[in-house]
């Protein structure tokens, strides 16, 4: 049994798949969920577990070279976008209905219990050497 970082079977085992370049999700419990990736469902009741937590716990996991969000993150969800803000000063932002576009694109979906609008970034994967 692991004793750190993410004790989540389904999630530990899809990021252990994850290579240069594929794309993870991360998502509100609001947003369109695509065919194609596979999907990890976190969410257990709304705002658990938050955008936040989930982000920070893939973020010590991965190695993320880029991150895509919505434009509209700045208006409808300040704390989210500054804490993108935070882990990605090249953060990509464009609008909504394009972000859903390449979602479709990505390997993963890691899906929160987060209930404010806009709370979606997509990773690109990066390498750690």
């Amino acid at each position: 049994m692991k004793k750190t970082g993410i004790l989540n079977r389904h999630l530990s085992g899809a990021l252990a798949e994850l290579g240069h370049g594929h794309g993870v999700l991360v998502c509100d419990a609001g947003m369109p969920i695509p065919k194609g990736p596979r999907v990890v469902d976190l969410a257990f009741r709304a705002g658990v577990p938050s955008f936040a937590e989930v982000l920070e716990g893939l973020l010590a996991e991965l190695v993320v070279e880029g991150a895509t969000a919505a434009s509209e993150i700045r208006g409808a969800n300040p704390a989210a976008a500054a804490l993108l803000d935070g882990h990605f000063p090249d953060l990509a932002l464009v609008p909504h209905e394009r972000l859903k576009e390449l979602s479709a694109e990505a390997r993963l979906v890691v899906r929160t219990g987060e209930a404010r609008p806009y709370a979606n970034v997509l990773l690109r994967c990066g390498v750690f050497f």
